[in-house]
């Protein structure tokens, strides 16, 4: 049985199409069909960021599956390219001074109906990913819960391959840009420099940094504070490397790394970190997870918990509706991974027993940080593509430039908590002004 509609008819048919929405979205962004012929988006479209479509089975996959994870799915297999310029830069030419929604409404949709039939039967792009996590990606119950196999999905793709987008010291949480115009690597630095600050860290304490990583903090902290701190993680390469990390710096006698779930560990310790740790445990798991926290400190002991939060929701049933884009993440990057409102977080604290003295957004920090990640990692695309191949690569890039963009927004945010363990009544112990933060800055 032959195709209904003729290959001309169908490039035709896109071309109308594409002609017609120009005009009001006026986008400095073109699109190259399959037979190699360019259409731009725009009066002033500059040729220099395009999108590829391989073949007239892009736009059915589409139209039959319009969802995120569709597109998602052909960038990822190769079907939709996007050539000139990394993500970054695409979703900053996609942006445009006016409002094209009204405009775009005007558009007659009998034409698009009738425009878009010829691809109603057309032939189905292959996108079936290798790279997927097959087992619960959402993890609400506890029982159902593998947090090893979670943080080792995520983790264990490669020393090396993190190695292309992370600063020196391999931090993988959001930077802290004390002008933003400064460098990756001085912006981890000074993220080092203020959680140690924050926690009034002072020679002799002992510190727990859980869910450690690379070892960047534990290690920073005992040469340039004098304490003796420990680190926990799940992640068999990120042990190796803060391990080999510790030997070479000479830190045994201070520092030390161990694989661990956060539940079994067992201490006493003054100070502990928790950064961008709370994220990979799930909300209804938050009281036994501050519980725990609690339990390991001295009291008055201070905490610091640095997690990435999502914005209040008016009711339960939006808060636990599974979005499009964190139906990614959870399948391709971060299995098991939960967002909370800043709010529900300190609540689930002060029930733990601590009490709650600062609170501050770093969310454009982690803006800026995704970003340079994004970046980085697509300048590095051959070498990315060697060690995990290109459809990982291309499923990483565009978890980073969708972090960006949810950063830049608003739709996502980061907060750090700084707090004391209150056993009883009396005074916390913090000074009293926030005059020892800014010290060195």
């Amino acid at each position: 049985m032959g195709l209904p509609f003729s290959a001309q008819t169908q490039l035709n048919s896109i071309k109308q199409i594409l002609n017609t929405v120009a005009d009001p979205l006026d986008l400095n962004v073109s699109v190259r069909l399959w037979n190699g012929e360019v259409v731009p988006l725009g009066n002033e479209a500059d040729g220099k960021h395009i999108i590829g479509l391989s073949g007239p089975g892009v736009v059915g996959s589409l139209m039959r599956r319009p969802t995120l994870e569709t597109l998602v799915r052909l960038y990822a297999t190769g079907h939709v390219s996007f050539e000139g310029g990394d993500l970054i830069e695409f979703s900053e030419a996609l942006r445009t001074k006016r409002s094209n929604r009204k405009r775009l409404k005007e558009i007659s949709k009998r034409m698009l109906v009738t425009r878009t039939l010829p691809f109603m039967f057309a032939k189905t792009q292959a996108t079936d990913l290798n790279h997927g996590y097959n087992e619960d990606i959402v993890g609400r119950s506890e029982t159902k819960r593998d947090n090893t196999e979670y943080i080792q999905f995520h983790y264990d793709v490669g020393n090396d391959f993190y190695q292309l987008f992370l600063d020196p010291e391999m931090q993988y949480t959001c930077g802290y840009f004390t002008n933003w115009n400064n460098s990756l690597e001085q912006a981890q630095q000074d993220k080092l420099d203020m959680i140690c600050r924050k926690l009034r860290l002072a020679p002799g304490e002992r510190m727990l940094d859980i869910g450690c990583g690379w070892g960047g903090l534990i290690c920073h902290a005992a040469r340039n504070y004098g304490v003796k701190s420990h680190g926990i993680t799940l992640s068999q390469a990120q042990h190796d490397f803060a391990k080999a990390k510790i030997e070479r710096l000479g830190l045994t006698d201070q520092v030390s790394v161990e694989i661990c779930d956060y539940a079994d560990h067992v201490g006493t310790y003054d100070k502990i970190s928790s950064i961008g740790m709370s994220e990979h445990i799930g909300v209804a798991n938050y009281p036994r997870y501050f519980n725990k926290i609690n339990s390991l400190l001295v009291d008055r002991g201070v905490m610091l918990n640095h997690a990435i939060a999502r914005r209040a929701k008016k009711s339960k049933r939006a808060a636990a509706r599974i979005r499009p884009e964190r139906k990614f993440l959870l399948k391709y990057i971060f299995p098991g991974s939960e967002l909370t409102p800043v709010g529900m977080t300190t609540d689930f604290m002060e029930n733990s027993g601590f009490e709650i003295h600062d609170v501050e957004s770093w969310r454009e920090h982690y803006a800026l940080t995704t970003k340079f990640w994004c970046q980085r990692l697509s300048a590095n695309q051959d070498e990315a593509i060697r060690l995990v191949g290109a459809e990982r690569y291309r499923l990483w890039v565009a978890y980073l430039a969708g972090a960006s963009g949810g950063f830049t927004n608003g739709s996502i945010k980061l907060f750090q908590v700084v707090a004391t363990k209150r056993a009883g009544k009396g005074l916390s112990g913090m000074p009293p002004t926030r005059e020892h933060l800014y010290r060195a800055a």
